[in-house]
């Protein structure tokens, strides 16, 4: 009987992490829902430290293009039901091109 109300607790645990839930997730999601998951930003905080334990500059750089594309994307983009005027595109395009800069310096020309 206690292995019975175990796997029950078990289970109600890991029913968010249904295939139906997740693929729900990822239909709605947005920039918004994606920086404020407490999940998501755990996995970047995991990643993080295992970059710093191993000083691994690539994913390190990896862990820099996901949070500054999503930050990016969340201050450039205009709101749902608007459209993209040139007050929008043009920070959203240099703030790409900064960050591709940044990440080609440090991978190729930056030297240790």
């Amino acid at each position: 009987m206690e292995t019975q109300t175990w796997l029950e607790k078990l289970k109600d645990l890991l029913n968010p992490f249904e295939t139906e839930h997740i693929a729900n997730f990822i239909r709605t999601m947005n920039a918004k829902t994606v920086m404020e998951n407490p999940w998501i930003i755990g996995v970047f905080v995991v990643i993080f430290f295992y970059a710093v334990v191993k000083r691994s500059k690539f994913v390190l750089l990896f862990l820099f293009a996901c949070i500054t594309i999503a930050v990016l994307v969340r201050f450039t983009m205009p709101a749902e039901g608007d459209s993209f005027t040139l007050s929008t595109t043009l920070p959203f395009a240099f703030g790409a091109l900064a960050i591709g800069a940044v990440i080609i310096y440090i991978t190729f020309i930056k030297s240790e």
